[in-house]
């Protein structure tokens, strides 16, 4: 360090404390979204021990049960969809570290694509769960499987509306700092919803079939 002409020390005219001084806006926002995602984590860790609980057949009270609910052919064209959608976004991801804003483009819109796919699937099932009558006030089994399937299906919903708002900010703006962490956030989020639709395939569709 250099003295000061008082008997002091000036650190900002020495280089070396610089690096310790210096915040990386990108890297503090991103920790920060990763707290978010805890919290999230701890609403759908609840979601799922309610499930748990309540997915004994006493709990349907005499009305449907999972195996009336499944269906496997509709859930795995979901879960390819959501994989197929994470992979894209991957793609995406790719083109950022290459400076390619069209690679970014066309990575974004695919993952939107697929990701609506995943929607419309979701919904049809829905649509027809309730067209035979089966909803979630029926029972606490059903309580708990249609709030831990729609909560993840709001998620999916707002990552799309995301994605679609990152679209037009990066073809406008470019890869400026914002839209670069709104990129990496995304991405973090996109892929914990991909995790929770493996879990609740496990923990749900893949039960609802044995």
């Amino acid at each position: 360090m250099m003295a000061t002409p008082s008997g002091g020390m000036d650190v900002a005219a020495d280089g070396l404390w610089e690096a310790h001084y210096h915040h990386d806006a990108i890297a503090t926002r991103t920790l920060g979204f990763w707290l978010y995602m805890l919290s999230d984590a701890m609403i759908f860790a609840g979601l799922f021990a309610a499930y748990g609980v309540l997915s004994h057949h006493y709990n349907a009270a005499g009305g449907p049960t999972l195996h009336t609910l499944v269906q496997p052919l509709s859930a795995y064209g979901e879960t390819l969809a959501v994989f197929a959608s994470v992979l894209a976004y991957g793609g995406a991801m790719v083109a950022l570290k290459n400076h390619s804003r069209t690679g970014v483009l066309f990575g974004l819109g695919a993952a939107f694509i697929l990701g609506a796919v995943f929607l419309g699937l979701e919904l049809r099932d829905f649509a027809q769960l309730f067209q035979a009558g089966i909803y979630p006030q029926d029972s606490g089994y059903l309580s708990a499987f249609f709030a831990l399937v729609m909560t993840h299906g709001l998620h999916m919903v707002f990552g799309l509306l995301w994605m679609a708002v990152l679209f037009v900010q990066v073809a406008t703006q470019g890869f400026t700092d914002k839209t670069v962490y709104r990129l990496l956030n995304l991405k973090l989020f996109w892929h914990f919803q991909a995790i929770l639709w493996v879990l609740i395939f496990t923990f749900v569709d893949m039960r609802g079939v044995l």
